[in-house]
């Protein structure tokens, strides 16, 4: 069956996670030679240049601008519609939903964020959003079980399909002499850094102690309202820790190609978030896929993935778990091996072509079930 997909989201050249994670999606979808097309989210101050691919831009601040986004969606055969809390217009986000009941396609709603104790506006908004797609998809177990404990949904509608992973894997690549701690993405208050540099902290009688490199640019969003005022934190308690010397920051938004060689650089990602809410993390995904062993918090996402697999968790804004753990896996060869064997296991199912193999056979039955009905007046 050949399907046209719209999508709804954010989407590059804005730089953040669920822009990624649309990007790749659609790119895989597309991979048959089936046309397609983004309704882009665009939020103040993002760069308004359209990419390939992109039919429609949904400013903020358009007076109804979900009206000519369900237009342009209606196009396609179906809409795959990113839902994250604040990235569309209205209350929460709430026009997500006027979008969704002017849909004469079926739709698939994908959730990447799933709260254990929301407001009352997130927890109706989002029933109600469940309610209006054809299908609604959650990246991990943890925020599946969380959406039937905590929402009113229709458990049929619901499927766990993984957060796909680029193909990072490869031989290692040194790019220091000594042990190569990383954390990888977007910076901001709740990254949980500054644990991270205690724990750096505490490793100095390794021999020879480890270099931790801090990839990534300040959140967009976090850098209109704050600056880098997180970052220039991060620098003096490197600098009060005594390990300064020790820590690169390199500011830039990778491409693939030097995304790649970046992880396959490291001896073990570090993520050490300080939410405990955070069912998907793509970064997690991709340390997992490239077979680099992992350190993190107790996050929903780290505990579905890691545990009895391929890296170690430890508590919340604690830096001496989080030395203790990275000492085991630089300082037991065979632990490390282990670490990374059992990456090899979880690996095929995470790959892009996988995951969005699920999305067409799930799409493909929701356009096989489909029957048009009249959408409401404006």
């Amino acid at each position: 069956m050949t399907i046209r997909y719209g999508f709804l989201s954010t989407h590059p050249p804005t730089r953040c996670g669920l822009a990624t994670f649309n990007a790749a999606l659609a790119a895989h979808l597309g991979r048959a030679g089936v046309a397609g097309g983004v309704v882009r989210i665009a939020g103040h101050g993002d760069d308004l240049t359209s990419e390939p691919g992109v039919v429609h831009t949904w400013t903020a601040g358009t007076p109804a601008g979900w009206r000519d986004s369900a237009a342009a969606l209606n196009s396609f055969d179906i809409a795959v519609v990113q839902h994250e809390y604040g990235i569309y217009p209205g209350r929460d986000g709430g026009e997500v939903l006027s979008v969704l009941r002017r849909l004469t396609v079926p739709s698939i709603v994908v959730l990447h964020t799933v709260l254990s104790r929301p407001t009352p506006s997130q927890k109706s908004l989002l029933e109600q959003i469940a309610g209006a797609a054809g299908a609604v998809v959650t990246i991990t177990r943890a925020a599946h079980d969380r959406l039937l404990a905590g929402y009113a949904v229709d458990p049929a509608k619901i499927s766990v399909i993984p957060h796909g992973a680029s193909d990072y894997a490869g031989p290692p690549i040194r790019r220091h002499p000594q042990p190569h701690l990383l954390t990888w993405g977007l910076l901001g208050p709740g990254k949980g850094i500054e644990w991270a540099l205690r724990g750096l902290a505490r490793l100095q009688k390794l021999k020879p102690a480890p270099v931790y490199t801090v990839a990534g640019r300040t959140h967009p969003k976090v850098a209109e309202l704050h600056g880098e005022a997180y970052r220039a934190s991060l620098h003096q308690l490197g600098a009060a820790l005594g390990i300064a010397h020790q820590v690169r920051y390199e500011s830039a938004y990778f491409d693939d190609a030097a995304l790649g060689k970046l992880i396959r650089s490291a001896d073990v990602v570090v993520l050490p978030y300080d939410s405990t809410e955070q069912v998907t993390s793509g970064v997690l995904v991709e340390a997992v896929a490239a077979r680099i062993p992992v350190v993190a918090t107790a996050f929903p996402h780290a505990v579905e993935l890691l545990t009895d697999g391929p890296g170690l968790l430890v508590p919340h804004k604690n830096p001496a778990a989080l030395a203790t753990a990275i000492r085991r896996i630089l300082t037991q060869p065979a632990l490390a091996a282990t670490l990374r064997d059992r990456n090899g296991q979880a690996e095929p199912t995470l790959r892009w072509p996988v995951v969005a193999q699920r999305y067409r056979e799930l799409a493909a039955t929701l356009v096989t079930d489909h029957h048009p009905v009249a959408v409401a007046g404006t």
